[in-house]
């Protein structure tokens, strides 16, 4: 990748297009800082065409209904949530500890 500033791209613009177009890529530049950049053209891809696998996929007429199995609470296929897991009830706090709660949220930036 090179730099140019943008005064010697004017004067050999047409050896930095051929530069380009062999596949390098180029920096303009103004007081030394970049301002853009002279990459080789590539042509637009031509647009994605659907139906490629149309015919090869199929579903079966039942897929759609409900799985008795799945369905069935006792079934060994749910997890089941031991008592130590299961949610507890929010810890209750006095009106004080939630005034010093909030005062101190709002000092703290």
């Amino acid at each position: 990748m090179k730099t140019v500033n943008i005064q010697a791209a004017k004067t050999h613009l047409s050896r930095l297009l051929e530069e380009v177009a062999g596949g390098e890529e180029v920096i303009l530049a103004k007081a030394g800082k970049p301002v853009a950049r002279l990459i080789p053209f590539t042509p637009a891809r031509a647009p994605r065409v659907g139906g490629q696998l149309k015919g090869k996929i199929w579903e079966v007429a039942d897929c759609w209904d409900p799985d008795d199995d799945l369905l069935d609470l006792s079934s060994p296929l749910l997890p089941t949530i031991p008592a130590s897991k299961k949610q507890r009830s929010p810890v209750k706090r006095t009106k004080n500890e939630n005034s010093r709660r909030y005062a101190h949220s709002h000092l703290v930036a």
